[in-house]
C-alpha cells in the first residue's frame, strides 16, 4: 500500500476508531447528520450540537419540518452554531429542494450516480465541496472523501504532498487511490481531524513558550 493508506493505519492505531458521524436519535437519521453538515460551516462541533439539541427539543430536527418552519424561528434556534441568519436561509433552501424533488433524502441519494448526486448538491446556494461531500460520505454512504484544511496540513506534515497550494480535487483524487471503503474514508477523514487538533494544539503551545 501507499502513503496515505499507510498513515491511515498509523492514525488509526494512534486515535483509535472515531466512530463519526455521531447521531442521538435514530428516527432522524441521515436528516440529523445534513443539517449538521451544513450548520458546522466555520465554526466548531461543540457549538453546532448545541443547535442540534435545540432543533431535537422542538422535535423539528428533520428537513421536513425545517420546510413548515418560519425563518426567524429556525434561526433562533440555531443561534448556537453561528452565521445563523446565512445558515437558517442555507437549510430552509436545502430542504425545500429535497422533499419538493425527491420527498426524503433516500430517495435523493439512490436517484442518480455519485458525481451528478455531488454536482446536484454543488449547484445549491452555500453547498461547496466540503459540505457537499461531507453529505454524501457520512449521510449518502458514498465513497467520497472529504478534504478539508485538516487534510492539507496533515498531508504536508508527513510528506504525503510538499506544496503551499489547497487543491481539493487532486488531494481527493489522491485519497480515494488508496482508500476505497466508505467506512475507511468516513474513519480517515475523521482521524485527520483529531490529528489536526493535537498538531494545532501543540504549535500554539510551542508559540506560547
Amino acid at each position: 500500500m501507499g502513503k496515505i493508506y499507510n498513515l491511515y493505519k498509523y492514525l488509526l492505531q494512534k486515535h483509535g476508531k472515531q466512530n463519526w458521524w455521531p447521531c442521538k436519535g435514530e428516527k432522524y437519521g441521515n436528516d440529523e447528520i445534513v443539517i449538521g453538515a451544513i450548520l458546522t460551516q466555520n465554526t466548531s462541533w461543540k457549538n453546532v450540537e448545541k443547535a442540534l439539541e435545540n432543533l431535537r427539543d422542538r422535535k423539528v430536527l428533520n428537513l421536513k419540518a425545517i420546510t413548515k418552519m418560519k425563518e426567524e424561528e429556525l434561526k433562533e434556534l440555531i443561534k448556537p452554531a453561528g452565521f445563523y441568519n446565512q445558515k437558517a436561509e442555507r437549510l430552509k433552501l436545502f430542504a425545500q429542494y429535497i422533499t419538493k424533488n425527491y420527498e426524503t433524502l433516500k430517495y435523493f441519494f439512490e436517484s442518480k450516480p455519485l458525481e451528478e448526486l455531488r454536482g446536484e448538491l454543488l449547484k445549491l446556494k452555500g453547498i461547496g465541496k466540503e459540505t457537499a461531500d461531507s453529505i454524501l460520505l457520512y449521510a449518502g454512504f458514498k465513497p467520497i472523501f472529504v478534504v478539508d484544511k485538516y487534510t492539507f496540513r496533515i498531508f504536508n506534515h508527513y510528506g504525503i504532498i510538499n506544496t503551499n497550494k489547497f487543491d481539493y480535487e487532486k488531494i481527493r483524487s489522491m485519497v480515494e487511490k488508496e482508500i476505497k471503503k466508505v467506512e475507511d474514508m468516513q474513519e480517515f477523514h475523521a482521524l485527520i481531524v483529531q490529528e489536526g487538533k493535537i498538531l494545532r494544539k501543540i504549535k500554539t503551545q510551542n508559540k506560547s513558550l
